[in-house]
């Protein structure tokens, strides 16, 4: 059998693109619900994602497709995929062969809370 080379009409039309035709896509655990990082996306990267049980973003620095894994190791294993009310961002549940950060963490999100003041003005 020979898959479609492009993405599904139906849900091509659903997805709204920034002037690049790029898409961000968030990468949640699936079993913990840790969101790891966010990416971006077009539509041959979510079809490829959809298509391949592996997670492929698009890398606006590089031009280019990448597979998340396959220079590290740390590959990302499609559980679901869902996109929001909006069609605006989708987010990829995944189960996360070790860290999802370049920098070597678990998630991109390891860093630290940034300090929120309540509306009275004292920190929360």
């Amino acid at each position: 059998m020979v898959s479609d080379p492009t993405l599904d009409p139906m849900i091509a039309a659903r997805l709204k693109r920034d002037e690049h035709g790029l898409f961000p896509a968030v990468a949640q655990q699936y079993d913990t619900g840790q969101v790891l990082m966010v990416g971006w996306m077009d539509d041959e990267a979510l079809r490829r994602t959809l298509t391949t049980g592996r997670v492929t973003y698009f890398s606006r620095s590089r031009q280019t497709y990448w597979c998340k894994g396959d220079t590290s190791g740390h590959l990302q294993w499609v559980k679901g995929v869902s996109l929001d009310c909006d069609g605006d961002t989708v987010l990829v549940q995944v189960d996360q062969e070790g860290p999802a950060c370049h920098t070597g963490a678990r998630s991109c999100f390891d860093a630290g809370g940034l300090a929120v003041v309540d509306p009275a003005g004292s920190p929360t």
